[in-house]
């Protein structure tokens, strides 16, 4: 691996060696870019430039749950997930989502909701694990009886069924793909919502365990490339189903923590890729869960004020580099922004912010004060009470029972 120049402030540069290639020189193209906006910030001292826009982020996010332009027919089969998008980051920004707007929201994704069990990408469409997943996190941030009372329990417990494969793992979809996205929707989904059985999940962790490989993150499937977001997909689904053990987290602690990039701050996604905005909480949110893991097992090194990356340099990558504007966030200089993006980054700043819960929460914000944002939670990305809501909400509910030619198919 090539290596880098040390700079000021403990920034390091890609050094390639004298040996140019396609990846060294995107590399530097970036850096080059965000060492611009760096040494902007530098020369204009009058002005702190460590500011969260929190009215242009707000009035961007309101205009897309009502409106959004023709750039997003792209993503017809993924409505509920702009809804998640635009909700938690309203809920991260503490943006109150008023009550009308709750309730469209709530008859919306209604409609989207399968005869079979589920939800699909938009009204009509076939079910799908990942707006499932999508559909119950914004059902969970809106938190009403409305809300709750849109979801099929029974049919979504069906419905996880007839996805379960004998190796423990799940299809996305009825004649689909098999990934650890899938995994993690189910065990996010099934847990909020309090239909995680232990028939549901046999063998689950264990196929999971498997999709570890040789560089220590995690990938879609067993034998695959390690993946931030298939790695963090694969770690929350353990934390839910009480088996991180399984993993090697020494080497998954190693491969996430070189995954921060030396000169941005940012995370990367894999190996050898450049910066991106997203993962800043698909990377950063391992961090929570894998030094929760670690306490576990009574590891005495660590610490008890910050989380075990440069919080710091996150916060300033996302601050100065990943805001637009005219509102919303991105994933790096030069590209533009959308919900994804303005949700993963604000999710990522929030966990850079945000240390521990409780007697040992402790809080680590760049910049003004106002940079705060409210903490969310490292397995389900909604806010920690609005996942003790739910979870309070279902518990209340039996675990509904499947007629055995249900379970069967």
């Amino acid at each position: 691996m090539a290596g880098a120049s040390s700079l000021p402030g403990g920034r390091r540069r890609l050094r390639d060696d004298g040996l140019r290639t396609a990846t060294s020189a995107e590399q530097t193209k970036v850096e080059d870019i965000v060492q611009e906006v760096f040494d902007a910030c530098k020369t204009n001292h009058h002005a702190s430039q460590f500011v969260l826009q929190r009215e242009k982020h707000f009035h961007y996010l309101k205009r897309g749950l009502r409106q959004l332009t023709e750039a997003y027919e792209c993503l017809d089969a993924s409505r509920p997930w702009l809804c998640y998008w635009i909700l938690h980051s309203l809920e991260l920004l503490d943006e109150p989502i008023p009550e009308s707007v709750a309730s469209d929201v709530c008859q919306f994704l209604s409609r989207c909701q399968s005869p079979q069990g589920g939800f699909g990408g938009g009204p009509g469409q076939h079910p799908h694990l990942a707006p499932t997943y999508a559909a119950v996190n914004a059902l969970c941030i809106i938190g009403t009886e409305e809300a709750f009372d849109v979801i099929d329990r029974k049919k979504l417990l069906e419905y996880l069924h007839s996805l379960k494969q004998p190796d423990g793992s799940f299809l996305m979809h009825v004649g689909g793909e098999v990934d650890v996205r899938s995994a993690y929707c189910a065990a996010s989904v099934a847990s909020l919502t309090n239909v995680l059985t232990p028939a549901l999940f046999a063998g689950t962790a264990e196929w999971i365990a498997r999709c570890q490989n040789w560089e220590g993150g995690i990938g879609g499937v067993p034998g695959m490339e390690a993946h931030g977001g298939y790695t963090f997909c694969g770690v929350a689904a353990l934390v839910i189903l009480k088996k991180e053990h399984l993993l090697n987290l020494r080497s998954l602690l190693h491969w996430v923590t070189s995954r921060q990039m030396r000169f941005e701050g940012g995370f990367q996604g894999r190996c050898n890729k450049l910066v991106d905005g997203c993962y800043s909480f698909w990377q950063a949110g391992l961090l929570p869960l894998l030094h929760r893991a670690l306490h576990a097992r009574g590891d005495t090194a660590l610490s008890m004020a910050r989380w075990m990356f440069d919080q710091s340099a996150l916060q300033e990558y996302i601050l100065l580099c990943c805001q637009c504007p005219a509102g919303g966030l991105l994933d790096k200089p030069g590209k533009s922004r959308d919900f994804y993006h303005t949700c993963y980054c604000l999710s990522g700043l929030a966990i850079a912010q945000h240390f521990g819960s409780g007697d040992l929460h402790h809080e680590v914000v760049l910049g003004v004060p106002e940079n705060r944002l409210q903490a969310t939670h490292p397995v389900y990305n909604i806010t920690p009470e609005k996942v003790v809501r739910a979870v309070m909400h279902f518990l209340q509910q039996p675990v509904p029972s499947l007629e055995p030619v249900a379970a069967a198919e």
